[in-house]
């Protein structure tokens, strides 16, 4: 058992051995093709179905015996980055702590989606009639209200959502059978229109900020050669998936 001075300096020792471990890490060529490691990723479900589809491929071609593994949302990001059970973090806000590193992939609006013969469609898509339907909302920790609901307040509008669905896909599909309406990060047609769905989109009649989705990891990967190239890789296929999905 240890004893209350190894307990004490457990976190000071872990830092300096993993600290060696990348200085010796960052001298040498690292050989994709013969890696075994597992890339554990946090992200949500849109960025899952639409983005990581090419990153999966890329990684099976270079890096066959590497594996991807997307971590749900779980405890401090933060804590989880030091101490090395993520590798990298993509989400549209900032992480708490100063040290970690922050890189821009893209930028993404919103749009509605609702079944092809939906009533919203017989007539002119105002803010009023929007707000008349009743509404979806994607929120992992249970929130029903959120920027839409802000935007619309300013007009003296308020909608109803009737629903709350941990994730954007899994909501996606269950608007066939529905008179709600489902707003959407505008990379996610590029699913819907993939699998066929009879789904129609259309811009929202109110004015929502541009998210800006980035990768973040802790600074001790940095000269990590295996780690770098992930980041690298994230990048690239993030912005070729994000030209493909961009409306003609």
């Amino acid at each position: 058992m240890p004893t209350p001075k190894a307990l004490q300096l457990q976190g000071q020792v872990r830092n300096v051995v993993e600290q060696a471990a990348v200085l010796f890490r960052s001298a040498e060529q690292v050989d994709l093709s013969t890696l075994r490691r597992r890339f554990s990723v946090r992200a949500n479900d849109f960025f899952i179905g639409v983005y990581g589809g090419r990153l999966f491929d890329t990684m099976e071609r270079v890096a066959p015996l590497c594996e991807l593994c997307f971590v749900p949302e779980g405890d401090t990001d933060d804590d989880a980055l030091r101490e090395g059970r993520l590798d990298l973090r993509v989400s549209n806000t900032l992480p708490a702590s100063p040290e970690v590193k922050v890189q821009n992939l893209f930028s993404t609006t919103f749009v509605g989606l609702a079944r092809e013969d939906h009533p919203l469609f017989d007539e002119e898509i105002t803010a009023a009639r929007f707000a008349s339907y009743s509404h979806i909302s994607i929120s992992r920790r249970g929130k029903a209200r959120g920027p839409i609901d802000t935007a619309l307040n300013a007009l003296g509008l308020e909608r109803r959502v009737a629903m709350i669905a941990p994730g954007f896909h899994g909501a996606m599909f269950m608007l066939p059978d529905s008179d709600l309406l489902l707003p959407v990060p505008k990379e996610a047609l590029l699913s819907a229109n993939r699998l066929k769905l009879p789904l129609r989109a259309f811009p929202l009649p109110i004015s929502l900020p541009t998210l800006v989705l980035a990768q973040s990891w802790h600074p001790r990967f940095d000269k990590d050669p295996a780690h770098k190239w992930l980041r690298e890789t994230m990048r690239e296929s993030c912005h070729a998936t994000w030209l493909e999905a961009q409306p003609t």
